[in-house]
């Protein structure tokens, strides 16, 4: 089986944090957003994933070096491909046609997700949902009486169904896929200016392709700031199996309100941290409380209250004490 991840979109709803790093490589409770999509996909495929590709733009070679370190982690061969110019979802996949063989799963990288079931690698094509209370924002599938999907519907305007695509696709026949997005670029097919993936399922269904659903238990947005403080929040709720809090952090006269993690080389001093906090490598945090927040690596925060924050990679944040004389009934904010 063969994993194939779009990722080279620029992360503009990120910024200031992805000028730097691509979006995917964000920390999310201390690992790699793409790597966290990578260890799930692997846990419920069902057999081995001998190849990873990765579609990326122009991010350097550190960026791809780590790629390939997150695809060695999973016990999968490691490619880096390239998309150069941005023309939709079914051209970034056709970037990885090496990879479009077999079996195959695509999945996007700002999308993380919490499941239970294993696939049923039989099946011609399993698209993943989850059940959402606003489908008029989503692309959504309608089912069948058997259980297969009937259709793709993008926003629509009147309730056709509250099965939201994720953004994750599984296909029994690769070289099948490759052929029919190849069609839609050869015969210049698009939708909104884009050679998109749901135009080649309909076509693959009009064909006799049976595509069949899996829900999601939960689905974990990392689309923007507080979409990724919240994602963070979320897993480190569920994450179970794995240590959080670094030995190799120097923790002193500091709370820890779990879940949180610390990761190592990191000096925290005088303050208060968590719960749902992830403070990257060699972080210093001196008298401050911290919660609900992302602090990445190299970080220094010194006499500060943050909440609902991503604060990035070497930044420096030094707030004051106060020396105050408030009489009574005055009202201070700040």
């Amino acid at each position: 089986m063969n994993i194939i991840i779009p990722m080279a979109g620029m992360g503009k709803r990120m910024r200031p944090h992805t000028l730097t790093i691509p979006k995917p490589l964000l920390p999310v409770a201390g690992k790699p957003i793409v790597q966290r999509l990578v260890e799930d996909i692997v846990q419920v495929a069902g057999e081995k994933v001998e190849n990873i590709g990765f579609v990326i733009g122009n991010f350097g070679s550190e960026v791809e070096k780590n790629l390939l370190e997150i695809a060695a982690r999973a016990g999968a061969q490691g490619h880096i491909f390239y998309q150069h110019e941005a023309l939709g979802t079914a051209h970034a996949i056709l970037c990885a046609h090496p990879l479009l063989k077999d079996k195959v799963i695509v999945a996007y990288a700002d999308t993380l997700f919490k499941a239970s079931f294993k696939l049923e690698t039989s099946k011609d094509g399993i698209i993943w949902v989850n059940h959402v209370e606003n489908p008029e924002q989503f692309g959504v599938v309608n089912l069948n009486p058997d259980g297969s999907i009937e259709g793709f519907y993008e926003k629509p305007k009147t309730f056709v169904s509250d099965m939201a695509i994720i953004g994750i696709y599984y296909f029994r026949d690769g070289e099948y896929l490759r052929k029919e997005l190849q069609y839609l670029l050869d015969q210049k097919i698009t939708t909104g200016g884009e050679y998109g993936i749901t135009d080649g399922l309909q076509n693959m269904m009009k064909k006799g392709t049976s595509f069949h659903t899996e829900s999601v238990d939960a689905w974990l947005d990392c689309g923007n700031k507080d979409a990724t403080v919240d994602t963070n929040r979320s897993v480190l709720d569920f994450v179970t199996n794995e240590t959080l809090i670094s030995d190799e952090a120097d923790i002193d006269e500091a709370i820890i309100i779990e879940p949180c993690y610390i990761g190592k080389g990191s000096k925290i001093s005088n303050s208060v941290i968590g719960p749902h906090v992830s403070v990257g490598e060699d972080t210093t945090i001196i008298n401050s409380v911290i919660r609900n927040s992302i602090i990445q690596t190299h970080a220094t925060i010194e006499n500060k209250l943050i909440e609902n924050s991503m604060v990035g990679n070497y930044a420096t944040i030094k707030g004051r004490f106060d020396d105050l004389s408030v009489g009574d009934y005055n009202q201070i904010e700040h």
